[in-house]
């Protein structure tokens, strides 16, 4: 019983699991400041319909970011909170095209390729320690942005 943390985890493999969820924040951080560009800069004649989805899409992100951060800490360890960290660390980048709204549309579809990829890699460790907390967590995630993959795609007539 030494080996496990408050939740039962093993100390060790939850550590595992902080890093790969930090690395998870990192991500949710950049796309969620990207996000918030989009709909602060979009320009054209769709600017009221993406300006909205825009919105949506951050205040999704917004309470993601704090459930992953959460989950962090649940797990008895620290969110990272820095952007410097979340700038090296992220694989989704910064956006310089944030008033096009085909464009901002591709990037978000990039982001949740790679938010996607990442949350399977943490469902897929979770499952192996046995943390459901986790796992439904990515589950849950997984579930509603592949639904947005496809909408967004078909925005684009992909």
């Amino acid at each position: 019983m030494r080996n496990l943390n408050s939740i039962g985890l093993d100390i060790n493999k939850s550590k595992e699991l902080a890093v790969l969820l930090n690395d998870l924040l990192a991500n949710y951080s950049i796309f969620y400041q990207n996000t918030r560009g989009y709909h602060w800069n979009i320009r054209g004649n769709k600017f009221f319909e993406l300006h909205l989805k825009f919105e949506e899409l951050y205040n999704d992100l917004f309470v993601k970011i704090d459930d992953v951060a959460e989950r962090i800490l649940t797990l008895g360890h620290v969110p990272q909170h820095k952007y410097t960290l979340y700038l090296d660390g992220s694989g989704i980048p910064e956006s310089n095209e944030v008033s096009d709204g085909t464009k901002a549309i591709s990037e978000i579809l990039e982001a949740f390729k790679i938010l996607i990829t990442k949350q399977r890699q943490i469902l897929d460790f979770a499952a192996d320690i046995n943390d459901e907390g986790t796992n439904a967590q990515m589950s849950d995630y997984i579930r509603e942005q592949e639904k947005l993959v496809w909408m967004y795609s078909a925005y684009l007539n992909e």
